[in-house]
């Protein structure tokens, strides 16, 4: 009673009691999870830990208590946070050296695991980034660079994701998503260079499958003159005056304007033949 008379002292006992009240209640917001350490080991499960398809005012947030003094609480994030690499050298199938900017979005749904590997976000993020740029080097080193202008960077990115989740799973994270921001050639000679080997394989494809089209068009048309002929020669075989009548009424038509050249008739070209010339015969009559 006469502690409490000493207004000095009432003071004091007033404020040691608000800070253990304050180091014994805190609250846990929405957007966290809690992990309590005790002697910096981790003490039952964490508060307000990340569920699929978990909906905000149906979580663990709320006041909680813990023993003053002796209990921390480690603070994890339940959103989506980032990893970022900027200028990644990378190597690719071509021999191609690209700068790659790229970003990873990941979320922590075992902070126990992360809290006993990483400690922390930062730890986390750290750790993260040179596996980041290993599954990156990694499915980009099996590629060439003209893939990443193609509607085959998805599955690359796809692919990286779920190489990076296999490694990143260790901190109890779960991989959200994987982009290529970009993936640029170096500036100055090694960018000629690049560019000049790129012209010369187009090139070269080019000019193969010219080639191959030329030699396929000499098949085609080789086979159409073989069956030509053996037609001809059937139809030679079958009736030799009828084929002979056919061929010299093919060449009166050419000869004489109706499939002829440019000048074809329009006087451009005369023909001056005896009567009795063979090659009016068809003309006589039989």
């Amino acid at each position: 009673m006469i502690a409490w008379r000493n207004p000095m002292t009432a003071g004091i006992l007033a404020l040691a009691g608000l800070i253990v009240l304050a180091s014994t209640f805190t609250i846990v917001p929405e957007t966290r999870q809690a992990v309590i350490l005790r002697f910096e080991q981790p003490v039952g499960r964490p508060i307000n830990g990340w569920a699929p398809g978990q909906q905000f005012g149906n979580t663990g947030a709320g006041l909680i208590a813990k023993i003053p003094f002796v209990d921390k609480i480690v603070w994890v994030d339940k959103r989506v946070l980032d990893v970022d690499l900027d200028n990644q050298q990378v190597l690719s199938t071509d021999q191609l050296r690209l700068q790659v900017d790229a970003f990873a979005r990941f979320r922590i749904v075992d902070p126990l695991k992360m809290v006993i590997t990483a400690r922390t976000e930062d730890g986390v993020i750290a750790a993260l980034q040179p596996l980041f740029s290993s599954s990156l080097r990694a499915e980009l080193g099996k590629r060439d660079f003209a893939v990443l202008l193609s509607p085959e960077r998805g599955e690359v990115m796809d692919n990286i994701q779920n190489r990076l989740q296999r490694l990143a799973s260790q901190y109890g994270v779960q991989i959200v998503d994987v982009r290529i921001k970009h993936a640029d050639l170096p500036d100055g000679t090694p960018l000629e260079s690049a560019l000049n080997r790129m012209r010369t394989a187009r090139q070269q494809q080019a000019l193969t499958i010219r080639a191959q089209g030329q030699k396929a068009a000499q098949i085609v048309r080789a086979d159409a003159d073989a069956n030509a002929s053996r037609i001809y020669a059937d139809a030679f075989g079958k009736d030799p005056s009828f084929y002979d009548f056919y061929r010299s009424m093919q060449s009166y038509r050419y000869t004489f304007g109706a499939d002829g050249g440019a000048d074809a008739g329009r006087g451009g070209t005369s023909i001056i033949l005896s009567p009795q010339n063979g090659y009016l015969r068809n003309f006589q009559g039989r």
